[in-house]
C-alpha cells in the first residue's frame, strides 16, 4: 500500500479537527433550560430565603445574583475563550456600574435592617456573598453553565440602563438550572468515545523512502486497523 508521509500527516490533522466540536458548541443538542420569569421569592433562586424583603430588595438580590453568576463564569469558563464570558462580564461592570452599585447598596440595607446592628448586617451580607458564590460553582454542569452564562451575559451587556433587573427576572431560573449535570440530549445515557488512533512514526526515517511509507520495514500502515467509534450505555 502506498502511503506518503505528507498525506498521512494531513489525514491525521484532519481527524483531529473533525473530532473537535465547533467553537463554543459543546453539545449536538443542548438541553432546553428555558423557564418562567422569577420575582426572587421562589425557593432556591437567590440561594437563600429573604424573609420580610420588599420587592425592591428582591430585585436587588436578583441583580446581584446575576452579577455573581457571570463573575463565577468569567473565572470558570476560560477553557472556552470563544464564549467571551470574561470580556462580557468586565464590560457589564462598566456599562451597568450604576445599577450594580444600587443593587449592592439595597442588599446591604436589607441585611442591616434585618440584623441587630449595622456591623451584624455587614457580616450577614459578607456571609451571604460567600454562600452565593459557592452555590454558583459547578463541575458536572460546567458546559451547560458556561453556554448559558455566555448567552445571558450578552443580553445583559446590551440591556438598556437600568435593565439588569429585567434580565435577572428572565434568566436567573435558567442559570440555576444550568448548574446541574445535563449532558447531550442526543446521546442521553450514552458515553461516546473514539479509540486513540494508531499512527505511523513520522520521525522514523527507516519507515519512509522518499516520503513513502515502507510496509516491509515497519509493518502494515497502522491506521487501517483502528476500530470504529463505540457507544456504551451509562
Amino acid at each position: 500500500m502506498r502511503v506518503f508521509r505528507i498525506m498521512a500527516v494531513t489525514f491525521a490533522a484532519f481527524l483531529g479537527f473533525a473530532a473537535a466540536p465547533a467553537s463554543a458548541q459543546f453539545f449536538v443538542k443542548p438541553v432546553d433550560l428555558n423557564g418562567p420569569r422569577v420575582t426572587g421569592a421562589e425557593p432556591g433562586i437567590l440561594g437563600q430565603a429573604f424573609p420580610g424583603a420588599t420587592q425592591a430588595e428582591l430585585h436587588a438580590a436578583l441583580v446581584w445574583n446575576l452579577r455573581a453568576a457571570l463573575n463565577v463564569a468569567a473565572l470558570q469558563c476560560n477553557f472556552a475563550p470563544d464564549l467571551l464570558v470574561r470580556e462580557q462580564y468586565n464590560a457589564i461592570l462598566d456599562t451597568h456600574a450604576t445599577e450594580l452599585k444600587q443593587a449592592y447598596d439595597t442588599l446591604g440595607h436589607y441585611f442591616e435592617r434585618t440584623s441587630k446592628s449595622k456591623r451584624a448586617g455587614q457580616t450577614a451580607l459578607d456571609q451571604y456573598g460567600t454562600r452565593l458564590y459557592s452555590g454558583l460553582s459547578t463541575v458536572g454542569g460546567q458546559l451547560s453553565f458556561c453556554e448559558t452564562a455566555a448567552k445571558v451575559g450578552s443580553k445583559a451587556l446590551f440591556a438598556p440602563p437600568g435593565g439588569l433587573t429585567n434580565i435577572a427576572e428572565q434568566y436567573m431560573y435558567e442559570i440555576r438550572r444550568s448548574l446541574l449535570n445535563w449532558g447531550d440530549q442526543v446521546f442521553a445515557n450514552f458515553y461516546v468515545y473514539f479509540p486513540a488512533p494508531q499512527l505511523p512514526d513520522f520521525t522514523n526515517d527507516r519507515c519512509w523512502d522518499q516520503g513513502e511509507y515502507q510496509d516491509r520495514k515497519c509493518g502494515p500502515y497502522p491506521y487501517r486497523n483502528v476500530s470504529p467509534p463505540a457507544a456504551i450505555r451509562g
